[in-house]
């Protein structure tokens, strides 16, 4: 097919679990889809590869199987630092660790099979109304999504304005080892941050999170974390260091007339909220339905709505890596009283309502006044 002469539905750029997702909803709707890449699967991301459960049935309803088998089951996440540790079961059925790239064909292999049009290697030049710009011609498109990352051209290209952005740095190793624990790890230092995931039988995915370049340093972090440090000794490295630079960042609009944007490049949520999947995947559902009642306003107030949870946890977390002392007394809270801690995961993970939420807080409140 000469795709420089064609008309499309929805042309998608960007052809990572994003815009993937898109692609799947879209073809569920009876969209014609064409998805455009600069490079070729399986496309690799720094990030902490846990799935939480509702990140898993929002696979499932794409046609996305994840087979526990395939990596590591999760039963929750565990907050630790030198003088204190609290854990907390996910509600309900049990995550998933999984290396991305596994994600990531798992999503090409489903999106072929409902007939989306993938374009591989394939540069996109810019936009100009209702047609994409490849390096050879023109395809003409209904929509337009941008799904191309936190440094997203489809955004520039656009005139969609940032409004804030708070960045972090990660760096990303996976070690050949037997996970020590069936939970989410999440380690504070002085300077830096760690969580762990087990991603399989005999390997751990590590990112080490610092809020300046200059204590963007794996080992140098490592140093803040002896326990961690000793669960890896004699570990073989088992993937190249990978880094990133993750963000919180919130935009004036996520579209504008024909052309939306989805995952990273609509916005995003600090790394260590865990939240970035299953966000993208629920941003992907809410934009097909907009799509199909042909209003994009629909999409940019569920996206809104969505962000709002992510953006509270996000916002919860960077503030305890700010404040060590009120830190501690915020686990020590959680550690005598753990329902606490369990009914705000829940809530994070959807569970419950504004007034859970309220009630929640205002039981944390008393702890800490009484810790």
């Amino acid at each position: 097919m000469d795709v420089s002469r064609c008309t499309t539905d929805v042309f998608i750029i960007g052809g990572g679990p994003a815009g993937l997702a898109v692609s799947i909803a879209a073809r569920q709707k009876g969209f014609q889809v064409i998805v455009a890449d600069g490079i070729a699967p399986p496309i690799q991301k720094p990030c902490g590869e846990g799935m939480l459960p509702e990140t898993l049935a929002a696979l499932r309803g794409l046609g996305v199987e994840i087979d526990p088998a395939d990596g590591a089951r999760l039963r929750g996440i565990c907050f630790m630092q030198k003088d204190a540790r609290v854990w907390s079961d996910f509600p309900g059925d049990l995550g998933v660790g999984l290396r991305r790239t596994v994600l990531h064909e798992r999503l090409v292999a489903r999106a072929q099979e409902t007939g989306v049009q993938l374009l591989w290697r394939t540069p996109i030049s810019g936009i100009d109304g209702n047609s994409v710009r490849l390096t050879h011609g023109k395809v003409h498109a209904h929509w337009i999504v941008g799904a191309d990352g936190q440094g997203s051209r489809v955004r520039h290209w656009s005139g969609i304005e940032t409004k804030t952005v708070k960045q972090r740095h990660a760096i990303r190793r996976h070690y050949r080892v037997k996970p020590w624990s069936s939970y989410v790890e999440v380690h504070w230092g002085t300077r830096a941050q760690a969580y762990v995931t087990p991603v399989g039988g005999e390997e751990v995915c590590i990112v080490t999170l610092s809020a300046t370049p200059e204590d963007a340093s794996f080992d140098k972090a490592l140093c803040e974390f002896p326990d961690l440090r000793e669960n890896l000794s004699g570990a073989q490295l088992n993937s190249p260091e990978r880094g990133a630079v993750t963000c919180m960042r919130t935009l004036c609009n996520v579209q504008r007339r024909n052309l939306a944007l989805v995952g990273d490049a609509s916005g995003g949520v600090d790394a260590i909220t865990g939240d970035g999947i299953r966000l993208a995947l629920r941003q992907a559902s809410a934009l097909v339905d907009a799509m199909a009642a042909g209003d994009l306003e629909q999409y940019e107030q569920e996206h809104h709505r969505l962000a709002k949870g992510a953006t509270r946890m996000g916002n919860l977390m960077l503030w305890l890596d700010r404040n060590p002392r009120l830190r501690r007394r915020v686990i020590r809270a959680w550690e005598s009283k753990p329902d606490l801690l369990s009914r705000m995961l829940a809530m994070h993970m959807g569970h419950g309502t504004p007034e859970d939420l309220f009630s929640t807080g205002a039981r944390l409140g008393w702890r800490l006044l009484t810790t």
